[in-house]
């Protein structure tokens, strides 16, 4: 098997239980490397890091799958590993609708497979994972059987490991807008055209957790994509919920939502840009008792960390001032750049300009179908927070 070489330095994070291997911290290769092979890394005194699969295209060459010399990574290495996650699942979670194998978490990097129901969504996010599509899609059908199995790999970061953006039937077609639920709320999920794989699964728990702050409340749910945190405010006991957005593909499907479990009456839903409604709201005096924030990722990058900082402290603070004293505010991050302690300081800041006072309820990360691999920063990276408005 070939091999490659770390450089002699200090520890690598690798070595520390990390997953990946970049570009810059490798010293040399040896034998013939191709993109995709299952290689060997060993650091610069010989001792053995892990065995992964390769892309010299990639800033990320190596990613992980074994610590173990003698694994061999064949088509039962990713039978037990599928498994495993998916038993991990079963036994904490209710997984009608749930992620079934989140990448380098349950150890195998860049795969990620999630179930609606019957049907299940996959993408393979490098080349190395890519190569094994045909055999992991082969054991989703022995473990799950599946209506259906559908591609989302439109993502962009494909790019990177020069592999084409696709989506499509990995089975016999179906209609890919189908019904499911979590938490007693139905909901309808476009696997072709939703946002991720249709629909954000890593709230699910903390949808949940709004439960008692909602009861015969006033909500506005501002980023409110296809209803999800309406719908549970609605099921949760709310006097009125107003869903906004700025897609309206996302508002009709809120509608839908809407309809299908009833909620009608208490739900409604309007385009519109949180960023500039909030502020005219504030100056007229109007005011909820809660106030739901659940953004889309302001950055990707650390290069845009300041920018995003920025963001978050305008919505955030517009959101205050229309909370009623004693209400609450419900404010979320999902990207992982915007690290837990940064995004409370600029909550804080947010609320010393807005003239406000802060209790912190509950913070919480994503839920237990995307585990943190506490060696893998990248693996935690949704931060959401109740706070009571003073």
């Amino acid at each position: 098997m070939a091999k490659i070489i770390l450089k002699d330095n200090r520890i690598s994070k690798a070595e520390l239980g990390h997953p990946w291997v970049y570009r810059n911290e490798i010293q040399k290769y040896e034998g013939a490397i191709k993109p995709g092979d299952i290689i060997s890394v060993y650091n610069s005194r010989g001792k053995f890091i892990g065995k992964g699969y390769i892309n010299p295209q990639s800033k990320i060459t190596v990613r992980i799958l074994t610590r173990d010399e003698n694994e061999e990574i064949n088509e039962d290495f990713f039978r037990r590993k599928i498994t495993a996650a998916w038993e991990y699942r079963k036994k904490l979670i209710e997984t009608t609708c749930c992620r079934v194998v989140f990448g380098e978490a349950d150890f195998i990097p860049a795969l990620i497979v999630d179930k609606y129901s019957d049907y299940l969504v996959v993408q393979t996010l490098s080349l190395g994972i890519d190569i094994w599509k045909d055999t992991i899609v082969k054991i989703l059908k022995e473990i799950f059987n599946p209506k259906g199995i559908y591609e989302r790999n439109d993502v962009k970061v494909r790019e990177l490991e020069g592999l084409p953006l696709q989506k499509g039937f990995l089975t016999e077609p179906f209609n890919t807008i189908i019904e499911t639920q979590e938490n007693g709320v139905k909901f309808y999920v476009d696997l072709e055209n939703g946002q991720k794989t249709g629909y954000f699964l890593d709230q699910k728990e903390n949808r949940a957790s709004i439960k008692n702050i909602v009861k015969n409340a006033d909500v506005l749910d501002c980023f409110c994509h296809t209803g999800s945190f309406s719908l549970h405010a609605a099921h949760y006991g709310a006097k009125s919920v107003l869903g906004i957005d700025i897609s309206e593909t996302a508002i009709e499907m809120a509608r839908k939502n809407s309809a299908l479990n009833g909620f009608e009456s208490i739900c409604s839903f309007e385009k519109a840009n949180a960023f500039d409604i909030l502020r005219p709201w504030a100056d007229e005096g109007k005011q909820f008792d809660v106030v739901i924030l659940d953004p889309p990722a302001f950055t990707k990058s650390h290069q845009a960390v300041e920018g995003a900082s920025r963001g978050y402290k305008e919505i955030n603070l517009r959101a205050m001032k229309i909370v009623k004293p004693g209400g609450f505010l419900v404010t979320c991050s999902c990207s992982h750049f915007m690290l837990p302690d940064l995004f409370t300081q600029v909550i804080a800041d947010a609320a010393h300009d807005a003239g406000k006072t802060l209790r912190q309820v509950e913070f919480r990360t994503q839920s237990k179908d995307h585990p943190v691999l506490i060696n893998s920063e990248e693996s935690l990276y949704l931060k959401f927070i109740i706070y009571q408005v003073i």
